[in-house]
């Protein structure tokens, strides 16, 4: 996470309160206050990089997403008919490339019906705006160095294992050969995560070092099953109540460290600060600039409440 700066709320608080203070006189008694709430310590996600700003799954949304000092970044891996790995979120390559202009007769135009080298003609960035013609379907391989190169770390996501059976092996491998599954990137770097519990598992059995997320709300009782084999659970945030995440952070996961949540996908500065607060330590975001914006405006006025507590 970035360093939060004071903002100018903050300062303003600050400014004012101690010669209000020596103003004042001999302090006279006074209820107790209450005690200072925890300073937030929530990150923001770049879902995707930074899709408000720049094409999803491409690298220059990534790109935006570093230029915005945003840390954590978040895709999705698919396999081609020829068994690569590409980063793309949709089944279907329509909604985010050309692919339907170039290809008009191969409807309804699924990832896995596309050869690698037919993906990577595909401009993946004009249907966005015509600054970013040309960009590319980028590869796993290409994109893990992007990330390294930006200083980056991940959250992966396996978009429908279901549909590429062994992918769970495959990605491992790749990882392994782009330099992912050192002790730096494992420890600090990478999560791996996917709605499909069963594929979960199966990654994990076959790297159980590396941190693994399950994306969704099981009920609280249902916990302790996926603290076996994950290290996350990152619900909707329209799913996440104050006990809830009480309940995830009461377990430990395989690492023997504790839960934690990450929701998504929120855009707004307020809700983003309103889940933070129930405890939420990551957020998801289209947006996560103005997500950071905001949990960087909460940080430093819970911050300054604290200084007037303590004079």
């Amino acid at each position: 996470m970035r360093i939060r700066p004071v903002s100018t709320v903050t300062s303003a608080i600050l400014g004012l309160s101690l010669p209000a203070l020596l103003l004042a006189g001999p302090a006279t008694a006074q209820p107790a206050a209450p005690a200072a709430v925890a300073p937030l310590n929530t990150i923001a996600i770049a879902h995707r990089g930074v899709p408000v700003e720049a094409p999803e799954n491409t690298l220059a949304s990534i790109d935006r997403a570093a230029a915005l000092g945003i840390e954590w970044v978040e895709n999705d891996v698919q396999r081609t008919k020829d068994g690569a790995l590409i980063i793309m979120h949709d089944t279907s390559l329509a909604r985010t490339t050309d692919v339907e202009q170039r290809y008009p007769r191969r409807a309804p135009w699924k990832v896995a019906d596309f050869t690698l080298a037919e993906i990577q003609k595909l401009d993946a960035g004009s249907w966005f705006d015509r600054r970013f013609k040309g960009e590319r379907v980028p590869t796993l391989r290409n994109y893990l160095r992007r990330v390294d190169h930006n200083r980056q770390k991940l959250l992966l996501e396996v978009k429908e294992p279901g549909l590429y059976p062994g992918i769970e092996a495959q990605l491992v491998t790749e990882l392994r050969r782009a330099g992912w599954l050192d002790r730096r990137h494992v420890a600090r770097r990478l999560v791996v995560q996917s709605f499909d519990a069963s594929s979960l598992k199966a990654f994990h059995r076959l790297r159980p070092d590396v941190r693994t997320g399950f994306l969704g709300a099981p009920k609280a009782a249902d916990l302790r099953s996926y603290a076996k084999f994950v290290d996350q659970i990152n619900p909707s945030h329209k799913s996440v109540t104050a006990d809830w995440v009480r309940a995830v952070h009461a377990l430990k996961g395989p690492q023997g460290k504790r839960l934690t949540v990450s929701a998504w996908t929120v855009d707004d500065g307020k809700r983003a600060v309103a889940l933070a607060r129930l405890g939420v330590d990551g957020i998801i975001s289209n947006a996560p600039h103005v997500v950071e914006e905001a949990l960087d405006e909460e940080s430093g006025i819970i911050s300054a409440m604290g200084v007037v507590d303590a004079l």
